[in-house]
């Protein structure tokens, strides 16, 4: 009898696990034909062939390097030198780079390792080692080349536009103007502009006239005016950076705090163990359903054009959000509480308002705190984003920048102060989990 009773169960047995290995291995098959799908899909070869490795290299560049515009007018014959090609980066007159000449209505650019570029009446010339001269000249309507042929591929020629591209630097040339592009490592002008006279100083020097040189202005310390000039910087504007930041941080903090007090009684409404109307209950869950449904961003373009653009917007619009998540969590929270603690309060006599004030909140509390400074950090990451839409705050000066489409060492600039705001508040709300929590 013992037998005949084993062998269907080693039958099902034998069944059950094979049913399993049979799963377990279709789960990598089926999910290495998805990704085999999404490689053809989305065209993955077709774009590793578009890829652009050089103008890549050109944005990484540009990332930790600036570079200094020659410019010359061709119709005019106006020569000038500009960081960055911005009015606010441009030399004053008698006040060039020592790799910039004028004589004789000839100007001079020397790139370094040979590579010479000459603007004259004529045209200009560009000297590259390892290759020749390469002679641009108007002719008619359009432009006369001159240079060994065959044309390399840096060289990119047509009849109105002629631009090359070197290790040394970059070039162009159009009927209106010519233009030399010299790259170099640092961000220029970072902490004093050219019309401050501690531009150009050593960090010894400007030591030494912190502490014990003469007054260049008499009406103020020298350190009072590196202070001054250094904040004041037209170029990299750090008062407007530093406001920037403190609005993010404020809109974060505004959107998550005002979503934890809007979300906290509404969860008391949205807890089985509290509010005993059922189709109170499920209207409340899925409103709560339906506002974190939406994507933030989603409820930050429907808002603004509501309210208008501003921090306020951002805010406001990260509180809908974090209403509805808060909601959810914080009702859970609390169908989860001790009833022990709550019987006790009640044996006091105590109301309903004293139960939740004595009974509960101290419970919840921790879980609470801990699930709006979770989001307060991860807000903080979001007012970027919402800030670029509504136009306040680190995210609109980020925005504004890669639109030029050529300060790409502001956006690093901005990218590094975003990276460090983010693990500020996180280690900012580490510490208050720490000291609020655990005590």
């Amino acid at each position: 009898m013992t037998a005949l009773l084993s062998t269907p169960l080693a039958d099902q047995m034998t069944a059950t696990f094979a049913r399993r290995r049979l799963v377990a291995l279709s789960v990598p098959v089926v999910i290495f034909v998805y990704l085999l799908y999404t490689f053809f899909a989305f065209d993955i070869p077709g774009l590793a062939q578009r890829a652009r490795m050089d103008n890549a290299a050109i944005l990484l560049s540009d990332f930790w390097s600036h570079k200094t515009h020659v410019t010359r007018n061709n119709r005019t014959g106006e020569v000038t030198v500009a960081i960055e090609g911005e009015g606010k980066g441009t030399y004053p007159p008698g006040k060039m780079p020592d790799w910039v000449s004028i004589t004789d209505g000839i100007t001079t650019v020397d790139l370094g390792t040979g590579h010479i570029v000459t603007y004259d009446d004529a045209g200009a010339r560009f000297m590259v080692p390892g290759y020749g001269t390469i002679d641009i000249r108007p002719e008619g309507n359009g432009l006369a080349l001159t240079a060994p042929e065959p044309l390399p591929k840096w060289i990119n020629a047509s009849d109105n536009r002629i631009a090359i591209t070197t290790p040394a630097g970059r070039f162009s040339y159009t009927r209106s103007r010519v233009e030399t592009f010299r790259y170099q490592a640092g961000w220029e002008l970072f902490f004093f502009t050219l019309d401050s006279p501690f531009h150009g100083k050593s960090p010894l020097d400007l030591i030494s006239l912190a502490v014990s040189g003469d007054r260049i202005d008499p009406a103020r310390s020298n350190i009072s005016a590196m202070v001054q000039d250094f904040w004041t910087n037209k170029m990299w504007r750090h008062s407007d950076v530093v406001w920037a930041l403190f609005e993010t941080v404020l809109m974060a903090f505004l959107g998550t705090t005002g979503a934890a007090i809007v979300a906290l009684p509404l969860g008391f409404l949205a807890a089985r163990n509290f509010n005993p109307l059922g189709p109170l209950r499920f209207a409340f869950r899925r409103f709560f359903d339906f506002i974190r449904g939406v994507d933030g961003l989603i409820w930050t373009i429907i808002l603004s054009r509501a309210f208008g653009p501003g921090p306020m917007t951002g805010a406001l619009a990260m509180a809908v959000t974090d209403a509805g998540t808060f909601g959810k969590t914080f009702s859970e929270a609390l169908e989860n509480i001790d009833e022990k603690q709550v019987e006790g309060i009640r044996s006091t006599g105590a109301n309903n308002l004293q139960k939740a004030r004595f009974g509960v909140i101290p419970q919840v509390t921790p879980v609470l705190l801990s699930q709006v400074l979770y989001y307060l950090e991860s807000n903080t990451r979001s007012a970027t984003v919402i800030g670029a839409i509504v136009g306040g705050g680190i995210g609109l000066l980020l925005t504004q920048a890669i639109q030029t489409q050529k300060d790409w060492e502001e956006v690093a600039y901005y990218m590094t102060l975003i990276v460090l705001m983010v693990m500020a508040m996180d280690s900012l709300s580490g510490w208050l989990r720490k000291r609020l929590i655990k005590g």
